[in-house]
């Protein structure tokens, strides 16, 4: 039995929230510290292929795995693929769906949007990346007796546990790409995931290269992103 300060709500459990607390000058400056820190993460596409030891991506995983979800229902399942033949696979699907979206479905104006990231149909750190994990969603779940539940606003909760993947990759000091190659069936039936779940992005995870480049671009300045009323 827990000894954990509770009261009871609607009959469940509710213990005592006791997160940390900073004077407001302290807060000023840690809020200011992890902007700049974030600041410097940046989408990156050369990969080095030195190993990353497996307990550094099981303790991002368990930060993504923080994130709030809706119901509690925590709808995602986090694939973390290190072996070379199922990288293969990977990256052969998924370049042949991007020369179909680079060759067909992508607009002019996108493809001139596109232009500035250097991006193209060819992935080749799909293979050099240690790692990529994949982030499935859940959209239902079912019982020991076969029965179908929803989950429930399942896109926001993972979108939020990606975000915060994303940021503990960077806090341990290695780079990541949000590599959506669209469609994404092809993820569920080379890892044979079974069928509540749904490829949702996939992150190529280790160091950057010695030569690795990114583009020369801005965020956008705050008073284009914030409005204050």
């Amino acid at each position: 039995m827990s000894n954990k300060e509770h009261i009871l709500v609607e009959g469940f459990k509710h213990i005592k929230y006791n997160g940390a607390t900073f004077s407001e000058q302290e807060m000023e400056k840690r809020a200011k510290d992890y902007f700049s820190f974030n600041d410097k993460r940046r989408s990156v596409r050369h990969f080095s292929d030195k190993h990353v030891a497996i307990e550094i991506i099981e303790n991002l995983i368990k930060t993504a795995s923080t994130a709030p979800s809706g119901a509690h229902k925590q709808p995602w399942t986090f694939c973390v693929v290190k072996n070379p033949e199922l990288k293969k696979k990977i990256r052969e699907a998924a370049e042949a769906e991007e020369r179909k979206s680079y060759e067909d479905r992508m607009s002019d104006v996108w493809l001139k949007d596109l232009k500035p990231m250097g991006t193209n149909a060819n992935k080749p750190f799909l293979e050099i990346a240690p790692y990529l994990i994949i982030v499935f969603k859940r959209p239902f779940e079912y019982d020991e007796d076969g029965t179908k539940h929803q989950n429930y606003y399942v896109n926001e909760s993972v979108g939020l546990a990606c975000g915060m993947l994303i940021s503990a990759i960077h806090n341990a000091g290695l780079v990541t790409l949000t590599h959506t190659p669209s469609p994404m069936r092809f993820l569920e039936k080379i890892l044979n995931r079974p069928d509540n779940e749904r490829a949702f992005l996939l992150l190529p995870v280790g160091y950057a290269a010695n030569d690795a480049y990114i583009p020369d671009i801005e965020r956008k300045k705050l008073e284009k992103v914030m409005k204050v009323y």
